[in-house]
């Protein structure tokens, strides 16, 4: 069972679902050329939008998880990286492509590393080998 603090964070993540849905709305019109949208507006509004529906129900069940299984702290907290991943990933699709037919995405982007960092495991950081082959540490 969550407890009450638990239980108001799903409650409030269950709602942002309402607006993953009006957002696909929003992609749908994008790419179906009723709003003006270049080809990297659509590719990283289709991203965003994904994105947010994954991240926001994976979130939610590892939360649900994490809590019916007693997670010791400091991992329970952690585990919540992926409701702020949900957060940053898409809003860095969304804002970076703002404006009137951006050729490349602007330095929101950042906000999509910044998500994809609360997303990986601590002590899995990539290190590069001198032959410059990426290995995850074990």
């Amino acid at each position: 069972m969550l407890d009450s603090t638990h239980q108001v964070i799903a409650g409030v993540v269950l709602l942002t679902v309402i607006g993953v849905a009006y957002g696909g709305r929003f992609v749908f019109t994008a790419v179906t050329a009723r709003f003006p949208a270049n080809d990297l507006q659509k590719s990283f509004f289709r991203a965003g939008h994904a994105h947010a529906g994954v991240l926001i129900i994976l979130g939610l069940l590892i939360m649900v998880i994490v809590q019916a299984n007693g997670v010791p702290e400091p991992f329970a907290t952690i585990s919540l990286g992926v409701l702020a991943a949900a957060i940053l990933m898409p809003t860095g699709f969304f804002v970076s492509v703002i404006g009137q037919d951006p050729a490349r995405p602007n330095r929101a982007i950042m906000l999509l590393w910044s998500g994809r960092a609360g997303r990986r495991p601590a002590g899995r950081r990539r290190r590069t080998h001198h032959s410059g082959n990426h290995v995850m540490n074990p």
